[in-house]
């Protein structure tokens, strides 16, 4: 875990020499409209994005994150918790203009980099607003599943576990 004042260098596949600063604790100082009902190490032990998330920059962020980690050098998507395939290629995001930067891995990349403390107004607006727009799939699994049935509507499921909605309503 990174202190409040650290310096973060990142040196992946993606980034090379990307330097962000902690300026709030970890998992704590979050924008007053933005809840995730889950932490990126709840995430990913959970099961997200069939494991092929964040395997060459385990290193920036903390070692009990991936200790029980659900993660894959390939796609799987039994590793996810609805066991099936979940997320789209980066090249059609990258298409569709949803990568925002400097998280050129998408919204879980900038979760994470938020989680441990990393501050940047006008990116984190963007982002817990973009979070934000997914509660309509949380009322429509809300309305159209019976209380407990995590077999109904499994990917729009698996779409609230990845952007840290509770997909057990």
């Amino acid at each position: 875990m990174h202190k409040v004042g650290a310096w973060v260098t990142v040196n992946d596949l993606m980034q090379h020499d990307y330097k962000y600063q902690i300026v709030a604790p970890q998992g704590k100082e979050f924008d007053g409209g933005f809840n995730p009902h889950f932490s990126p190490k709840e995430m990913l032990e959970l099961g997200v994005f069939e494991g092929k998330y964040l395997n060459d920059c385990r290193y920036e962020f903390p070692a009990d994150w991936f200790e029980k980690a659900k993660i894959s050098d390939r796609p799987d998507p039994t590793l996810n918790y609805f066991n099936i395939k979940s997320r789209s290629s980066l090249k059609l995001w990258q298409k569709k203009g949803w990568i925002i930067l400097p998280d050129p891995r998408g919204w879980f990349q900038w979760y994470c980099r938020y989680y441990q403390g990393r501050r940047y107004y006008d990116i984190d607006h963007k982002q817990i607003n973009r979070w934000r727009s997914f509660n309509r799939h949380y009322m429509q699994v809300k309305y159209n599943c019976n209380s407990g049935d995590i077999l109904c509507r499994p990917r729009q499921r698996q779409a609230l576990l990845q952007w840290s909605y509770d997909p057990f309503v």
